[in-house]
């Protein structure tokens, strides 16, 4: 007789294991079946491994060439950022616009009107609160370009309409003719025949080394260059003036006057009625003069004007910045 506990093992190729156990009362050898417990166990086994196999191979593939999604992504981010630098070179260009905008604002218009420039405070009041940028932080980024489209797209349109205003602007005070014709407005010599020494503010004196206030311009030039009335006006002076050599100023009125020093030949005479672009005198260098140069100042209500400021008729806007950029330059004091 064989023991109950006794059990048997048949082992077949290529299958798995089948366990048999000998019933003494039905005399048999019975197969034994796993209990639902155990079946389950075996399945949440075998699906759990099937998971971290599955796992494994995707980390694995994605690994080495990518998912789609993260392809698509990666176009997606490539096409943003060219229109980004798209929107960039727009945003450059239309800066540039408002710089010459403002420049012509400051230097042409308002002086016409007799206005204070606009200072630093007014033109870029607000820029420096952070507080309406937080919000953008938290925009996904084709939200953000587009947001960054329809900004640009209305500072091009302002930028539109502040031109269309100083055309405006310009028209009207072109109807005052007669405070036009004397407000300076173009160079003293031809643009030819100069090239600026020493430009507007604090220089160093060439005959005594201090540092003091240069309230003109002075514009090197050969002996006998032709020098002209930057406006129309009356001559108030046209003499020998200490420091400043032969000497004319110009008045103006509307309280602006004119001043041109160390020439060598004055061609006008006090009393007499000017022109703007009429020739009034010759370059030289009389007075404290260390060469043959043109020291032309504008004043208004006796106080010193940068010159830069009052070229508005005769200068392209080329020009102007090339003027402006010699000016800032320029540090040979001739006087």
């Amino acid at each position: 007789m064989w023991p109950d506990a006794i059990r048997l093992f048949i082992f077949t190729p290529m299958k798995r294991n089948i366990i048999y156990r000998y019933n003494s009362e039905t005399d048999n050898y019975e197969r034994i079946f796993p209990s639902w417990k155990q079946r389950a166990l075996k399945a949440v086994i075998f699906l759990g491994c099937s998971v971290l196999v599955g796992l494994f191979i995707y980390f694995v593939l994605t690994g080495l060439w990518g998912s789609p999604t993260e392809a698509n992504l990666r176009k997606e981010n490539a096409a943003l950022k060219i229109q980004y630098n798209i929107l960039n070179r727009r945003l450059e260009n239309s800066l540039r616009v408002m710089g010459d905008i403002q420049k012509r604002d400051d230097n042409f218009y308002r002086v016409m009107m007799q206005m204070e420039p606009l200072s630093h405070s007014q033109r870029f009041a607000g820029l420096d609160n952070e507080k309406r940028y937080k919000a953008l932080s938290k925009i996904p980024d084709a939200s953000l370009v587009t947001l960054l489209t329809q900004r640009l797209d209305l500072f091009d349109r302002q930028l539109y309409a502040q031109s269309l205003s100083f055309d405006q602007l310009k028209k009207a005070a072109s109807e005052q003719k007669d405070k036009l014709s004397h407000i300076p407005s173009i160079l003293p010599i031809n643009i030819k025949d100069y090239s600026m020494s020493s430009g507007y503010g604090y220089r160093r004196d060439p005959v005594y080394g201090s540092t003091k206030f240069h309230e003109g311009l002075d514009f090197a030039a050969s002996v006998g260059t032709p020098v002209y009335a930057t406006a129309d006006g009356v001559v108030e002076a046209a003499e020998r003036k200490s420091a400043y050599g032969n000497c004319v100023e110009i008045s103006h009125g509307y309280n602006y006057l004119t001043r041109y020093a160390h020439l060598n030949e004055i061609l006008v005479k006090p009393g007499q009625t000017v022109k703007r672009g009429d020739l009034i005198a010759k370059v030289g260098s009389t007075g404290k003069s260390t060469g043959p140069h043109l020291h032309y100042e504008v004043r208004f209500k006796d106080q010193p004007q940068n010159p830069v400021n009052y070229y508005f008729m005769d200068l392209s806007p080329e020009q102007y910045d090339q003027m402006l950029m010699e000016a800032e330059n320029a540090g040979h004091v001739m006087d």
